[in-house]
C-alpha cells in the first residue's frame, strides 16, 4: 500500500503532466467548417475565437438568415472538435489519481 508521501507526490506528477497537456491543447487551432465550407470558425483549444472566415457564395444582404445559420454551424463544429481532443488527451487522467 502507499504512503501518503508517495500518494502526493504521484498527485503531482500526473497534476503537472495534466497541465502541460491543457496547455499543448490551449496552443492547438482548430477550424470548424459550415455546409459547403463556406463558414469557416477558428478556435483555440482553450476555446477563444481567433478567426471567422466567410466566403463571397454565403454573403447574401437579402439573406442573413442563411449567414447565421453557418456560421454557428460552424462554431458548433469547431467547439466539438475541441472537446472530443479535450476527452481524448486528458481523459487518458481519468482513474490516474492514487485517491
Amino acid at each position: 500500500m502507499m504512503n501518503m508521501q508517495n500518494m502526493m507526490k504521484q498527485a503531482q506528477k500526473l497534476q503537472k503532466q495534466m497541465e502541460q497537456k491543457q496547455a499543448d491543447l490551449a496552443a492547438t487551432s482548430f477550424s470548424g467548417k459550415s455546409a459547403q465550407e463556406l463558414v469557416t470558425a477558428t478556435f483555440t483549444g482553450d476555446k477563444r475565437l481567433v478567426n471567422i472566415t466567410f466566403k463571397e457564395a454565403v454573403v447574401d444582404p437579402e439573406d442573413i438568415e442563411t449567414l447565421q445559420d453557418m456560421t454557428t454551424q460552424a462554431i458548433n463544429d469547431a467547439l466539438t472538435q475541441i472537446d472530443e481532443a479535450t476527452k481524448k488527451s486528458l481523459g487518458a487522467f481519468a482513474g490516474k489519481l492514487p485517491f
